[in-house]
């Protein structure tokens, strides 16, 4: 049975002025035909948004997000632990965002459904940068803040953009890859490994999810 959560949003590190003009200056967006999940799919919306204004799709290959509000998806039997490696290959698709927005993988999910969730995430833009955080309960954490790598593939004019974004844990290192180049490097006890594995998107993109898989090491 498919379960939908709309639960409060992440913690980010902005006053509540600053975060009602950004949400003023570009809300959600409506999206049509939203609402329901591929089966297998959870997902957790931020700001407690309802799940209407999003819309998620088989579509070979792979899967379409569009959305209004920002969320994560995950399959819950989607976990790692020990020596692993997460990979998946995600399209950023037209219309371009008014400003870069983020999209990427997450892992080492914990209580994702409820008020303790915590899992390290790896994100990038259509600018080219990518950032590392941990999310622990109501606080998030930068591993790695906003950093352009030239391993990043930036969107072009249209809004189209095509990586693979990896995370290989062994031996207890943890390495963060864009195309198969290493990014960023940390010790497997200073992020979260061990969990839950799915994506985050954020407000207003349109993402198609290629692949999103775990290969045991």
């Amino acid at each position: 049975m498919r379960r939908i959560l709309a639960i409060p949003a992440l913690s980010v590190a902005l006053s509540a002025p600053a975060m009602a003009q950004d949400h003023a200056a570009d809300p959600d967006k409506a999206v049509s035909g939203g609402g329901s999940l591929p089966t297998g799919w959870m997902a957790r919306t931020d700001k407690g948004a309802a799940m209407t204004n999003v819309k998620f799709v088989d579509m070979a290959p792979g899967w379409h997000i569009t959305l209004g509000p920002a969320a994560i998806f995950y399959q819950p039997a989607d976990t790692i632990s020990g020596n692993a490696r997460l990979v998946a290959l995600l399209h950023m698709t037209p219309p371009k965002p008014t400003h870069p927005e983020s999209y990427g993988i997450f892992l080492g999910g914990q209580d994702l459904e409820g008020p303790n969730q915590s899992y390290t995430y790896f994100l990038i833009r259509a600018d080219g940068k990518f950032m590392i955080k941990r999310r622990m309960g109501e606080k998030t954490t930068a591993v790695m803040g906003w950093t352009e790598n030239a391993a990043v593939k930036p969107a072009d004019a249209d809004g189209l953009s095509s990586n693979e974004l990896s995370v290989e844990i062994k031996g207890g290192k943890v390495s963060f890859m864009a195309n198969g180049t290493e990014v960023y490097s940390a010790s497997a006890a200073d992020v979260d490994t061990e969990g839950v594995v799915g994506v985050r998107i954020n407000h207003n993109l349109s993402i198609h999810l290629e692949k999103l898989q775990v290969n045991r090491m």
